[in-house]
């Protein structure tokens, strides 16, 4: 390479360092540069988190590495990477499996492998930032000269990441933000969820959950289920002063009526059959830290009333003692129900809602998030990657439309679901175990929704041509609701709170009609 094309390649990187660009469009040009300077078929930009390689930045490979973590200790190449002093190059005969196998841009099939690879450890105040690394899919593609390149480069490259490093931290101070906006750990067994995605959607909740999450403003978390609500409560709570502090949830519709009080507030012994020893409620366990309601709306109308006093006076009551605890808690709530409305049907208090939503949030349903699914698909590939023993597991072109096209019901618990279900069907199906596994539309069985067509009038029946019930017509539709309130508790373990959400009735006019119905005395009590 001349010393013209060198000098075109890097100084427009320098240019960048005074500049005031996203975090993904400066590396974004990063790898343009670094491909410009070293051609190959991908190159990828990755930030060392403890045990894991993240990777920011990708140019040539799927869309769906954004969304995936390498843990080090599980791939050997980008461990030796770290630990070399320069760049290193693997050779074509290495049998040290790439990370990137199958993954590279419109390339599928097993037998297409990276042949040809390079890389560099980032180092920044002398301790490793990173890995940029090279690809190409015929070996012999780098020739000895691109190592130096790559070296004179590494410095580069280095600057350009502690320049946008330093932005993001004075970003931050400004904001007078406590902490990133990340929710997982490094140096952990497995690798936390986090709130992935880059759809303008879900940034701007991402700014919010920053703007709120360094106060102390009560926050009302609302969206279909599945979509992710208690991984917000978690990074609101990494966001806070209260990091240090412990995260206390509790479900508040897995509870029967007569504990939730209990729970929440704590009791004393002797207080009702079975407490045997004082103990402490979630609010006191949360106290200095955060308290996560989730399914607020399932709360009976009493607590409500008392769960009220608690966020007004801070004091609290356990069950069946005259003795006030203090406690200074931060309130998370979440719920699936539309609370506002709920208000207006007279099943939760007016007061209690506006002191809940001081600041909503809502979370957006995965049809909203565009090519968000695809990021998410590849962090639950890459976890099952790892848990059937594979050296990649990826998407085929169509298997991507098809979850593209969906319009994800369940949100992003349905498509973690599908991910983990279709990995292990589509493995069965193998005649001999793969190291790289593709994925395909026909192995998600996704269908696109129709929609059901008009009947026409000749074939309609007439009401008359119905045959006439042999008993009394009040007998059948008890014995018909009796059936459809066993199944729905049979379905939920006999959890009454939960049975009465897929019923859409109150839970009161629930346990009310299956008394009458004698349903109460041949199910659990609960």
């Amino acid at each position: 390479m001349t010393a013209n094309a060198l000098l075109g390649a890097l100084v427009p990187l320098v240019d960048d360092l005074a500049r005031d660009l996203a975090e993904g469009e400066r590396y974004r040009r990063l790898l343009k540069a670094v491909r410009t300077l070293v051609p190959c078929d991908a190159a990828a930009l990755l930030r060392l988190d403890g045990d894991w390689l993240v990777p920011l930045a990708v140019d040539g490979l799927s869309s769906d590495t954004l969304g995936r973590r390498f843990k080090v200790d599980e791939h050997p190449r980008l461990q030796l990477l770290l630990e070399a002093e320069g760049p290193r190059r693997f050779p074509a005969g290495s049998r040290l499996p790439d990370p990137y196998d199958g993954l590279v841009e419109g390339m599928e099939g097993e037998q297409l492998e990276v042949h040809d690879c390079l890389g560099c450890v980032l180092r920044v105040g002398e301790r490793p930032w990173g890995l940029l690394t090279l690809d190409a899919l015929e070996a012999e593609r780098f020739a000895p000269h691109d190592l130096d390149i790559l070296q004179a480069f590494a410095s580069l490259a280095a600057a350009t990441v502690s320049v946008a490093d330093r932005m993001e931290q004075l970003a931050s101070r400004a904001s007078q933000e406590y902490q990133r906006a990340e929710i997982y750990r490094a140096a952990v067994e497995t690798a936390p969820r986090r709130l992935l995605g880059q759809s303008a959607v879900l940034r701007k909740l991402l700014d919010e959950v920053r703007t709120v999450g360094a106060s102390d403003l009560t926050v009302l978390v609302t969206g279909e289920t599945g979509v992710g609500k208690e991984l917000v409560a978690q990074a609101l709570h990494a966001a806070s002063p209260r990091a240090d502090k412990p995260l206390v949830t509790i479900n508040c519709a897995a509870l029967p009526d007569s504990l939730v009080e209990s729970e929440l507030f704590g009791h004393v012994k002797g207080a009702f059959s079975g407490a045997v020893n004082d103990r402490r409620g979630k609010f006191e366990l949360a106290d200095g830290g955060t308290l996560l309601l989730d399914e607020v709306g399932e709360l009976p109308l009493l607590v409500q009333a008392k769960l009220l006093r608690v966020l007004q006076s801070g004091q609290l009551q356990r069950v069946g003692s005259d003795r006030e605890h203090r406690v200074d808690v931060r309130l998370i709530a979440a719920t699936n129900r539309d609370l506002a409305e709920e208000v207006r049907k007279g099943r939760f208090r007016a007061d209690l809602y506006h002191r809940l939503s001081v600041y909503p949030l809502r979370v957006p349903p995965l049809r909203e998030r565009g090519r968000d699914v695809l990021l998410l698909s590849g962090a639950f590939l890459e976890e099952n990657r790892s848990r059937l023993g594979l050296r990649n597991l990826r998407l085929s072109a169509d298997a991507q439309a098809a979850l593209l096209a969906y319009d994800w019901p369940g949100n992003v618990r349905e498509l973690e679901h599908l991910i983990s279900r279709s990995a292990l069907k589509a493995m069965a199906k193998q005649a001999k175990r793969p190291s790289i596994l593709t994925l395909s539309a026909a192995d998600l069985g996704l269908e696109p929704r129709q929609e059901m067509p008009p009947v026409p009038a000749q074939e309609t029946r007439r009401a008359d041509s119905f045959p006439v019930p042999p008993r009394p017509l009040r007998e059948a539709v008890d014995d018909y609701q009796r059936s459809l309130i066993a199944a729905a508790l049979v379905r939920h373990n006999n959890n009454w709170a939960a049975a009465a959400r897929e019923l859409g009735v109150d839970r009161a006019n629930l346990a009310r009609l299956a008394a009458r119905l004698g349903l109460r005395q041949t199910t659990s009590g609960s």
